[in-house]
């Protein structure tokens, strides 16, 4: 009897570590996509100077791919440790996946006005595509970590 209960407490242990381990690599994981899309955005931006329109589409491209894994980056439980997700993320997660596929449609039309190599519709896309990323941030975004 004795030692079930240690047995039984060490689990319990051993669980609490194994889901704080699994959140903490989400939250990780799903910082290394936020950079990745912001990678993207400013050379995006720096392309538009440029008239890099190769750069423009390959980079769209890019960020209509990672908008799909949007929604999957925020799991149920991943709105603990070291986070600025909010817990509107969850509690409004049909206007979240609106948010992810507004920035996927963004990405897609400027990949096409970049493609076309027109200049008034790239502009308008990468306005777009900011909109889209600060629109997201705004509504579901803190400032501060774990708030």
């Amino acid at each position: 009897m004795f030692q079930k209960k240690y047995v039984l407490g060490g689990l319990a242990v051993f669980a609490v570590l194994l889901f704080s381990a699994q959140v903490f690599a989400q939250v990780k994981e799903r910082q290394a996509l936020m950079k990745e899309q912001s990678a993207d955005n400013k050379a995006i931006k720096g392309a538009v100077e440029t008239k890099d329109f190769a750069t423009i589409e390959a980079k769209a491209k890019d960020l209509m791919g990672s908008s799909e894994k949007i929604v999957g980056a925020f799991p149920k439980g991943s709105d603990k440790g070291k986070t600025k997700a909010t817990a509107a993320i969850w509690d409004k997660s049909d206007d979240f996946a609106k948010a992810a596929k507004k920035l996927g449609t963004a990405a897609t039309a400027l990949a096409s006005a970049a493609k076309a190599k027109d200049e008034a519709a790239v502009t308008a896309g990468v306005k777009d595509v900011s909109s889209a990323c600060g629109g997201c941030h705004k509504a579901f975004r803190s400032k501060e970590y774990g708030q």
